[in-house]
């Protein structure tokens, strides 16, 4: 555009590139300084894909290729299988039918622009038309770099492009303390909330309070058969009633608050202040027990206030209105016998124009509503709030649930809401292999806060992210406390620890070197030449695709497996100079070559600890 380098001196290069291009006339190349090549962030697959395009660009001058051909589909991609080089493209598979053109022979031809980079050390045709590609040491050398230089920023993204989404979950009835089995669902939606706010969406942590229904009314009867115990009654706890007793502690609470004045009058009076004074309590339990896991809501939206606003009739009204809500008839559930069942006309939601498989009922034989209802009008609030994308975390008990929901999303916002809904299976808690059990329980489950004092909340997070979050997951107390590579939380806790200790030791063989970040960033990265170094910086260079796709995919899961992955290079590189001192990362005798192996040890941390973040988990500089 004209501009000099120089008219920028005072900004950061960082700074520099993320204006130069944004101009019509460099957007979308690559911008050299120097030797190397610049960025707001280095993401290594983006600047792979900048060479592909930049070479099915050079084809298309030289008439190889029709010129205007779409590349919005290329993609540049880890490759399937180990041995198959470092990156591998589509471009040829994806450009073979608009270039009137069998896949491979336009991959032979792309290959042959690629191999002319410098930064393309080889480049192979590999089945119907993938190239596979291994890079020049430069590209890794400047993903350390890039990591040195943003610091925790490194692989922060703005995909998410300041879209506001909404996470909710939790949610379980506030009828207890909780137990092990929510924490599943707590901590991946807390760690899929930070994930995207990472890489560039703006999340809400939301927590929906069912204090409406029958399992409240229970809760506050259970209250008051506590609380007259707390009189000094001897009481029977009848079958339906909550037998934890974290309900003595309530009900002792209510007869400090009552005294006696509820203990003989009837239902009728007492049922509402202690229906308000149970939930209010319960729900502080909760919230003391996600801050111990480390999870703290932006959002409590309360089932009652909704449905005393209104908005239940508004939002099934306002369907109604729209042809989507009728009076009608199902048909008997298939396996019913005939004889069990009594056809009923009833108000229904039109859920099959929306994909269910069936209507749903939105009201009951004597005319309150169904679950549903409220739900609906719950997910129409969410739309109202400007809402767009939403993710539900649910337990696997309501995955029956989620098609009726979904229809419902795009019946409330003609399609224009992402309705997103994460299952999470229930946790086999073990010690040692075998089926974990504690001297002190409550009811019928294992309080969260009570497993808490087994095994710390760092540990619970991590290895409750180590599985997708709908496959089986065991979480073995004796594994999670060990200090072995076995456990995972260990493993990549110690990498972290292992590179501050380096530092600390570099510090002590150069007293008056400068080690920050800033002084590793601009060391000379060419003794960084082995494998096993340049594994790691591989690694690294990887972090901000890594980080992308576990977003876009709402798979926290994918960042715990990439901090194992990077721990385990870390380890290697470690292991390996114990028994070659060349690869040592600090040698007295070698300043600039203990310069550069710290440059990549550090980088390293830097992407375990912004890993470890998202995670909501502390890095630790010491292994206790």
């Amino acid at each position: 555009s004209g501009a000099r380098m120089s008219d920028y001196s005072h900004l950061r290069w960082e700074c520099v590139c993320t204006v130069l291009a944004c101009h019509p006339a460099v957007r979308g190349r690559r911008l050299r300084i120097g030797t190397e090549v610049a960025g707001p962030i280095m993401n290594a697959f983006f600047e792979v894909r900048t060479l592909v395009l930049e070479a099915v660009e050079e084809l298309s001058r030289s008439g190889d290729l029709p010129s205007g051909l779409d590349t919005g589909a290329v993609s540049v991609q880890p490759p399937r299988g180990e041995g198959r080089g470092e990156m591998a493209t589509n471009a040829a598979l994806v450009l073979a039918r608009s270039a009137r053109m069998p896949a491979r022979d336009l991959a032979e031809l792309l290959v042959g622009r690629l191999l002319r980079s410098a930064e393309v050390e080889e480049a192979a045709v590999a089945g119907p038309g993938f190239i596979n590609l291994r890079m020049a040491p430069s590209l890794w050398r400047r993903a350390v770099r890039a990591a040195l230089r943003a610091g925790p920023d490194y692989g922060r993204s703005t995909l998410g492009a300041g879209e506001p989404v909404n996470v909710e979950f939790v949610s379980t009835n506030p009828t207890g303390p909780l137990h092990v089995g929510h924490a599943r669902g707590a901590v991946y939606g807390d760690a899929l909330a930070s994930l995207l706010a990472f890489c560039g969406w703006c999340p809400t942590r939301e927590y929906y309070v069912n204090d409406a229904g029958a399992q409240v009314d229970t809760l506050a009867r259970s209250a008051h058969l506590r609380y007259r115990e707390a009189l000094g009654e001897t009481i029977e706890l009848p079958p339906d009633a909550y037998p934890g007793d974290y309900l003595q502690v309530v009900g002792k609470s209510l007869a400090e608050t009552f005294g006696e004045g509820y203990r003989d009058s009837p239902e009728s009076e007492w049922l509402e202040p202690f229906r308000q004074f149970s939930v209010s309590t319960m729900m502080e339990e909760i919230r003391t027990d996600l801050e111990e896991i480390g999870v703290r809501m932006d959002v409590f939206v309360s089932e009652r206030e909704l449905q005393e606003s209104g908005r239940v009739e508004q939002t099934i009204a306002d369907l109604q209105s729209r042809g989507l809500v009728y009076s009608g008839t199902l048909d008997r559930p298939k396996g019913m016998d005939a004889a069990d069942w009594e056809p009923r006309e009833q108000m229904l939601f039109r859920s099959t124009g929306f994909g269910d498989d069936s209507d749903r009922p939105l009201q009951k034989a004597d005319g309150s509503w169904t679950y549903f209802a409220p739900d609906i009008a719950y997910h129409a609030d969410k739309i109202r709030r400007g809402f767009r994308v939403l993710v539900n975390v649910w337990g696997e008990d309501h995955g029956g649930y989620v098609r009726r929901m979904k229809a419902a999303v795009a019946a409330l916002s003609a399609g224009a809401v992402e309705l997103d809904v994460k299952i999470c299976r229930l946790v086999r808690l073990l010690r040692e292999g075998r089926p974990y059990t504690m001297s002190k329980r409550r009811g019928d489950t294992v309080l969260l806060r009570d497993f808490l004092r087994d095994i710390e909340a760092d540990a619970v997070r991590f290895f409750l992210l180590t599985r997708k979050n709908d496959a089986a997951l065991d979480l073995d107390v004796a594994r999670a406390l060990e200090q072995s590579r076995d456990n995972p939380v260990f493993y990549v806790h110690y990498a972290h620890a292992r590179v501050c200790s380096l530092l600390r030791k570099a510090a002590e063989a150069f007293p008056n070197e400068d080690f920050s970040d800033a002084a590793l960033a601009a060391a000379s990265l060419e003794a960084v030449a082995h494998p096993a170094e340049l594994a790691v910086a591989r690694r690294i260079a990887g972090w901000p695709a890594a980080v992308e796709a576990a977003a876009a995919s709402h798979e926290p899961h994918r960042i715990s497996f990439y901090l194992h992955a990077l721990a385990g290079e870390l380890h290697s590189l470690w292991t390996l100079g114990s028994d070659d001192s060349s690869l040592r990362f600090v040698q007295s005798e070698d300043l600039s070559g203990t310069c550069g192996r710290l440059a990549v040890a550090r980088s390293a941390a830097i992407v375990i600890g912004a890993g470890l973040g998202i995670l909501g988990i502390a890095p630790r500089e010491e292994m206790r």
